[in-house]
């Protein structure tokens, strides 16, 4: 019996643990376990070839074999279930087993692909009950509930009683907790910077307010200016001044309205901690290298897609069948988000936002990343970036093109350590996007890895050089929207703004008078391309006008080039002027956007540069108020930075750093960012609780929750530039 084991969820569950009695049943409730009670006979359960169905004091037992990889190795289950679109279910079972090991309760379906519809993976030991409810997304009669006990070193015994799927049941109403009405920063204010709080209140008059220290002395106090509906939330809310207050210490609240904010610090050291952090989160996405606990306490695994079972390997990738002829050694590279897939247009952004930070910054080379390079004559930075830029150049092809991604040939489950993918690897076709993206940051890397490699920088130019050849010649080689199985579409059919960007890098590494006359002729050059969100892997012209302006060069309008970027900021700063939260983004209709933290700090990458540019301190001031929204002033009042904060993000969307399903695992490492708020909530499990959501609403911290809440290597890199930029402004 071949159990579940794919990523794609369509139903959502409810995180309910009921220890103790049941839900009472009502009468309109079906049952759709068969004599889930074991009585006198496990039929109809079946249970996987390497262990059996035993039936003690009236419940099933199991011998769990050690020595198995997958949870999905070893199981009992029941197929044949009813399962209707839209109905709510309540799925309960008395369950047991030897200390500190973990059943995965899934419902699912029982024929290829093995979707599931809902999964929890308890803890057991003594007998428990536990209970939860889920939505269903579809129509199905071939639907299962199945125990996965796999996975242990170690033999155990696994008992379950009392199995029930019971339709009929009335959906739960999701209330997030958002604690105090007084939403901060939760983790640290400049002295020398604004500081500023949102109270959450329907009162239309000023209210008073008081800020305490730790000590709960009150040290600064005023009256609230109250703002109205914020559209972004639909709260009434006030705003909250206490900028005039400088004095560096910790634990400090704001009280207003009876509330009693989450405490911060006043100072500036945790923005250099961030950075390191932020930065730090590459090596544990490594592909094709053992993760060591020494340099990562908690999150050593083995090398991934090495070529050792039950690893199909990335080390002789074929094509996707009638694609090409040939394989590509392809090992390394960073794992793009939650997923074992390595993708070239988000790798090449990630990169371009990484070599850019170190060409901004001045102390970025003296950050230490704790990773199997340190100690070399580079900068720890450029070690790990070179980590993803060596993979993106085994992605060229003997044509010059660049494939776009490669990926599993169809989606694993969740949790899954990359070295334990069973799946076929493939490459998908190539695409003039990709071919761009290498033309661009290995252009860029030849010019920033000179002094510490100058042979690595030649051969980044000549490919660099190569690419852009091959895409002027292959201008319309797109990838498609349909391309989703087993990894990202990343599709995109309008690569202009990539033209643009890699004609740019190579000006800017080589001054050669055709590749400014191509960045002068293109029509991106003259446009405002600056949007809502400044840029991303599909948007990347802003990218290529932030370099251009930055880096020193001769090109013919330069004053031009840098005016649009200070136009950029002016325009994110009318922005959050008109924001009670204070944030840089204010999508149309409010519709906020997958990702949308990464569009938040991308902007404030902008207005930095207009900091850098102009030296006015309103562009430093705006910068340090935007992060203020990731780090806890915000409508849910969280952090979305893993382990920043009193209460932050920790169940991002990953298949490895999975403790929420399976609690041996690791929870995503400190400095990850979460991808927050994204109105169209795609993934079933966000849409079974927030549909409706308005706004800063439309999040979930649950690994479930894909579309809200996954960790991507693009959104780190921005997240690493505006913190290494506060940084050195404390």
């Amino acid at each position: 019996m071949r159990l579940w084991e794919r990523s794609r969820i369509i139903a959502a569950a409810s995180a309910l643990l009921i220890v103790g009695a049941a839900a009472p049943a009502r009468a309109d409730e079906v049952e759709q376990v068969v004599n889930g009670g074991f009585d006198g006979t496990a039929d109809p359960f079946w249970s996987t070839s390497n262990t059996a169905i035993e039936l003690v004091d009236g419940q099933a037992c199991a011998d769990v074999p050690g020595g198995t990889t997958n949870r999905w190795d070893v199981g009992i289950g029941q197929n044949d279930i009813d399962l209707i679109a839209g109905e709510t279910y309540r799925f309960s079972f008395d369950a047991s087993g030897t200390a500190g090991h973990v059943v995965r309760a899934i419902t699912g379906l029982a024929v290829d692909p093995y979707d599931t519809y809902f999964e929890q993976s308890p803890v057991l030991g003594d007998r428990q009950h536990y209970e939860y409810t889920f939505t269903a997304g579809v129509d199905t009669d071939q639907a299962q509930v199945a125990f996965q006990i796999g996975g242990s070193a170690d033999p155990w015994r696994f008992c379950v009683d009392d199995v029930s799927l019971v339709g009929g049941v009335p959906p739960e109403v999701y209330e997030p907790d958002t604690g105090p009405r007084v939403r901060v920063n939760q983790v640290v204010y400049l002295s020398s910077g604004p500081k500023a709080a949102t109270l959450v209140s329907d009162a239309t008059a000023a209210l008073p307010w008081q800020l305490t220290d730790a000590a709960g002395a009150v040290v600064a106090h005023g009256l609230t200016r109250p703002y109205g509906i914020d559209a972004s939330s639909g709260q009434y809310v006030h705003t909250i001044d206490f900028s005039s207050y400088t004095r560096a210490g910790k634990g400090y609240s704001v009280v207003a309205d009876g509330e009693t904010s989450r405490s911060f610090d006043i100072g500036g050291d945790a923005y250099e901690r961030l950075r390191a952090d932020a930065l730090k989160f590459y090596y544990t996405q490594r592909s094709g290298i053992e993760i060591r606990d020494d340099l990562r306490p908690g999150y050593a695994r083995p090398a991934g897609h090495v070529d050792v079972a039950p690893n199909q390997g990335d080390g002789d990738v074929p094509c996707q069948a009638g694609v090409c002829d040939y394989t590509l050694d392809v090992r390394g590279g960073w794992y793009d988000a939650g997923d074992h897939g390595k993708y070239v247009v988000n790798g090449g952004i990630t990169v371009g936002e990484l070599l850019s930070e170190y060409e901004q910054s001045r102390d970025v080379r003296k950050t230490s990343l704790d990773i199997p390079e340190s100690g070399d004559r580079t900068p720890d930075i450029l070690d790990e970036v070179r980590w993803e830029l060596e993979f993106l150049l085994k992605m060229q092809a003997p044509s010059g093109m660049v494939h776009h991604k490669i990926h599993d040939a169809a989606w694993t489950g969740l949790p899954l350590l990359p070295s334990q993918d069973p799946q076929p690897r493939e490459l998908h076709p190539v695409s003039t996007a990709a071919t761009l993206n290498l033309a661009a940051v290995a252009a860029q890397a030849a010019r920033v890895y000179q002094q510490y490699d100058a042979a690595f920088a030649a051969r980044a130019l000549q490919a660099a050089r190569t690419a852009y050849t091959a895409a002027a010649t292959n201008p319309i080689a797109y990838a498609p929207e349909s391309d989703g199985v087993g990894g990202g579409a990343y599709n995109d059919t309008n690569v202009g703004d990539e033209f643009y960007w890699a004609a740019a890098e190579l000006y800017l590494t080589t001054g050669e008078r055709r590749f400014a006359d191509d960045v002068l002729a293109s029509p991106v050059h003259t446009a405002d391309v600056f949007g809502q969100g400044a840029f991303d892997w599909a948007s990347t012209a802003g990218a290529a006008r932030l370099d251009l302006a930055l880096v020193p060069n001769r090109l013919p309008g330069l004053s031009s080039v840098k005016a649009s970027v200070v136009q950029a900021a002016e325009k994110y700063l009318a922005v959050q002027a008109a924001h009670p939260y204070g944030v840089t983004y204010a999508p149309a209709n409010n519709m906020w956007d997958w990702g949308s933290n990464s569009a938040v700090l991308n902007n404030l990458v902008v207005i930095s540069a207009a900091h850098q540019l102009t030296g006015k301190r309103k562009y430093r001031d705006g910068v340090l108020t935007g992060l203020d929204y990731l780090f806890g002033r915000n409508a849910l009042n969280i952090s979305y930075v893993t382990g920043y904060g009193e209460v932050s993000s920790q169940n991002e969307h990953s298949r490895w750093y999975a403790a929420e399903l399976d609690p041996s695992l690791p929870h995503p490492p400190t400095g990850t960012l979460a991808g927050g708020a994204n109105s169209s909530i795609q993934d079933p499990y966000a849409q079974s609780k927030i549909s409706g959501c308005v706004g800063q609403f439309c999040y979930i911290d649950d690994i479930q929750s894909w579309s809200t809440n996954e960790e991507a290597i693009n959104w780190n890199a921005a997240l690493a530039r505006v913190s290494g930029y506060v940084a050195e402004l404390s």
